[in-house]
């Protein structure tokens, strides 16, 4: 290993990859007791936080908006995985645990992320700008898909339940895929000046460190394919830990009493927790929409890939797909988008803004352990 390669990398984020291999081999089919129990947690832990900087390093060195997209597609991919993985191990118990975790990831991202980007920025800069046109088609496109693929199947008649038909299922894999590409070619290419931060007119509270945050040099090209690689070894471990702690997990939520649907809060949380440092760590720098690009980036690309992704692998797993929300958590949606539409208005955000959406999702957990 080059000189480049470990000044260009933390060595944490060199070693934990193939640690949390190596913790997977040794777990691998072995009933989990508490000393392995706690090795496999903080290797999935482990895993994702490095799985989440190697693509920031990658994110980087693309420059914004790709930075954003290519965190969320990586926080997407971990959520899939394990959704996938723990359907498969589950049977007919994990039915719904796609809508679950989908739901979740939406109302963690557009209220507990946003709403903590928000009051943290509001605290140290008072006010903060953003672009509306950026923030509000955002919006629309993630109204658009939690309805047409998460709130319509309560409302079908083509077969029992909560569920889709195997063409309505299709169908809106397609339309969220396509809608989801939609978004990425405006965000990327056609529209990309308006994906961009709004530069602070103020200086910031500590000049120095805003200074390195902001003007620190990308990467080399080898650094980020280092990173790249490093990612995808993430990705396998965060696969195969998940697959190994999943019946522990099952287990710890049933003996709690707790309704099946805080696994699907309990995986969206993990996935989204170092996102969400990512998100907090650019309110505090005054790159607001930053914070929005990633909330929002994460909550389409959540429903706009994990959809299509459960809808082919729907074909081998067996076990009915239960899709639609309950009345509950349509109530939490509609409330989510109105409040969102009068926070993402004006173009400028505030500490009630941020406190209003933090009690949302405040809401949405309580009501999550104790429907």
């Amino acid at each position: 290993m080059t000189n480049t390669v470990v000044h260009g990398l933390p060595r944490w984020s060199l070693a934990v990859p193939p640690l949390a291999l190596v913790v997977l081999v040794l777990s691998w089919g072995r009933d989990l007791g508490a000393v392995l129990l706690i090795l496999v947690c903080a290797g999935l832990g482990a895993a994702v936080i490095a799985a989440v900087h190697h693509a920031e390093v990658v994110a980087h060195k693309v420059g914004e908006p790709f930075g954003t997209l290519i965190l969320a597609l990586a926080v997407t991919v971990i959520e899939v995985a394990l959704i996938v993985t723990l359907m498969a191990s589950g049977g007919d118990k994990a039915a719904s645990l796609a809508r679950d975790t989908v739901f979740a990831a939406v109302m963690i991202t557009c209220n507990g992320i946003l709403g903590l980007a928000l009051v943290v920025g509001s605290l140290r800069h008072r006010t903060q700008e953003f672009r509306v046109h950026a923030s509000g088609s955002a919006l629309a496109v993630t109204t658009a898909l939690v309805t047409l693929s998460l709130v319509l199947p309560t409302f079908t008649t083509s077969t029992p339940g909560a569920t889709f038909s195997g063409a309505q299922l299709a169908f809106a894999g397609v339309v969220s895929l396509v809608m989801y590409g939609i978004f990425v070619f405006v965000q990327t290419i056609r529209h990309r000046d308006y994906f961009l931060p709004v530069e602070p007119e103020q200086s910031p509270v500590d000049p120095a460190a805003e200074e390195v945050e902001t003007h620190a040099a990308a990467p080399s090209g080898k650094v980020a394919l280092v990173s790249l690689g490093l990612l995808f070894l993430c990705l396998i471990a965060v696969v195969g830990l998940a697959k190994t702690v999943s019946p522990k997990l099952e287990s710890a939520v049933e003996s709690a009493g707790a309704p099946v649907a805080v696994v699907g809060v309990v995986i969206a949380l993990l996935v989204l927790l170092p996102e969400t440092v990512a998100a907090v760590r650019a309110a505090l720098r005054d790159r607001l929409q930053t914070s929005l690009n990633l909330a929002l980036g994460s909550a389409l690309a959540s429903i706009g890939l994990t959809i299509p992704a459960i809808a082919l692998a729907s074909i081998w797993l067996d076990g009915p797909l239960v899709l639609g929300l309950g009345g509950k958590e349509m109530v939490l949606f509609a409330l989510t988008v109105v409040i969102s539409m009068l926070t993402l208005a004006t173009g400028r955000a505030t500490l009630l803004q941020g406190a209003v959406h933090l009690m949302i999702f405040s809401s949405f957990v309580f009501l999550a352990v104790s429907p």
